[in-house]
């Protein structure tokens, strides 16, 4: 008990302090782990109404944020990492403020988005009750390697969860994890009528004869979504239809996240879940730090959109990049945006090739810069610093709407800039993930 009391009140400390400094979102996590090894195991002891980890390589920030606001529309307590830390050290971090000195959390419910890698220790100290599998696609393959690596961590995940598992039914990556656990799996995916949709969404490998969605009939608690428009759309159940859902972000992917995070609430709250609850809650959402958020700058809207691997940013294109808007791609390479650059060479920008895009910058601003060369599409400018970069980027286009394509440290570094300029919520003030 000492033990962990001084665990507690260490982390707590040096949350402050790193708070105050601007920085160390894990650092806190690691100075209680430090004292008491045991401390994410007796923080969620006490946890009764379910411990979901939400992991997959493109949208657990945007699912779990839509997923945590269904749930505590329905009444329920939950706990979360509100920053996208998805580090584990990260998710105890973001826990240390509501821990007491006894070092149980007090929740009806936690939901935490983990990296797929560090979802792995997370499993070695707390068995999760649900798991919610997203996606595979090639991501940062210098730190997680080949993509059958990613497919396996979170297969390791569906079968380390001991209640259920919700899973992508349109993801042959997941399809197959999801058919080895033991536990009940509720499915999501495409309305058959946009299965057409599905290879712009999707990694696929040769070696397996992967069905399509049509292949896999939905099943009691399996969901289906069925767009309206870009916005708006409905989520079919078997029994029961939410909808229409009309969601401030726009784009299937968004509205795919959506349809996941029904999926599971619904699993998680049985008879207590409500079709009307969920469908106000998913439209109060708003798009999560830098996931096609609109920032107004001197009148206009500027779009921040993260791009970080092939798929991702594929579909990024073709939902932001068909609306008229001057263009900027921020690329990094830094360890968090992965050090391998050559992904970008597997995404066709030849729907920015009539316009043309007014600045690269970012650490890789000549590289991005060549590879539009070579889509034959014109950049302007080159600027590698990003607050000059985006000074001359909205001087330049002062009376028309303005997008960003960045990856997450070139994201984080321009936002914190908008929102020293512009009066917005610093990263973690309003639980952006």
């Amino acid at each position: 008990m000492l033990r962990t009391a001084t665990a507690v009140v260490a982390g707590k400390t040096a949350r402050a302090l790193a708070r105050r400094r601007g920085g160390g979102s894990a650092f806190p996590g690691l100075v209680a782990e430090r004292i008491q090894p045991r401390i994410l195991r007796q923080a969620l002891a006490g946890i009764r109404g379910g411990i979901v980890v939400v992991s997959g390589t493109n949208g657990k920030t945007t699912t779990t944020k839509m997923l945590v606001a269904v749930l505590r529309a329905h009444g329920r307590t939950v706990f979360t990492n509100p920053t996208g830390s998805n580090f584990t050290r990260g998710v105890l971090s973001e826990m240390l403020p509501q821990l007491p000195l006894s070092g149980r959390l007090a929740s009806d419910m936690v939901v935490v988005e983990l990296d797929e890698a560090h979802a792995m220790r997370f499993i070695d100290e707390v068995p999760p009750t649900h798991s919610l599998l997203l996606n595979v696609a090639r991501d940062q393959l210098d730190r997680f390697a080949e993509i059958d690596h990613t497919a396996d961590l979170l297969a390791r995940l569906g079968t380390a969860s001991t209640e259920g598992v919700v899973a992508n039914a349109d993801d042959p990556f997941i399809a197959r994890a999801g058919d080895a656990v033991d536990v009940p799996v509720r499915w999501f995916g495409l309305d058959e009528s946009i299965a057409d949709r599905l290879p712009e969404l999707t990694e696929h490998d040769a070696r397996f004869d992967d069905a399509d969605t049509s292949a896999r009939p939905p099943g009691p608690g399996d969901a289906r979504l069925r767009p309206r428009d870009e916005r708006a759309f409905d989520i079919v159940f078997d029994d029961q239809v939410v909808g229409p859902v009309t969601l401030q972000q726009r784009g299937l992917a968004a509205m795919i996240n959506a349809t996941a995070a029904t999926t599971t609430a619904r699993l998680l709250l049985g008879d207590a879940f409500d079709a009307a609850t969920t469908a106000t809650a998913l439209g109060e959402v708003r798009p999560p730090f830098g996931r096609g958020e609109v920032i107004m700058v001197d009148g206009q809207p500027l779009e921040l959109v993260l791009v970080k691997n092939p798929a991702g940013f594929g579909v990024a294109l073709s939902t932001y990049g068909t609306t008229p808007a001057a263009t900027m791609v921020a690329i990094n390479d830094n360890d968090a945006d992965g050090r391998d650059v050559s992904w970008l060479y597997d995404v066709s920008f030849a729907s920015l090739r009539d316009r043309g895009v007014a600045l690269t910058s970012g650490v890789r601003a000549y590289d991005m810069a060549l590879r539009l060369h070579y889509d034959d599409v014109a950049t302007e400018r080159v600027v590698p610093d990003l607050d000059e970069a985006l000074d001359r980027f909205v001087a330049a286009h002062p009376d028309e709407p303005k997008r960003i394509f960045c990856t997450y440290t070139a994201m984080m570094a321009l936002r914190r800039t908008l929102a020293a300029r512009h009066g917005l919520a610093q990263f973690g003030e309003d639980g952006p993930a």
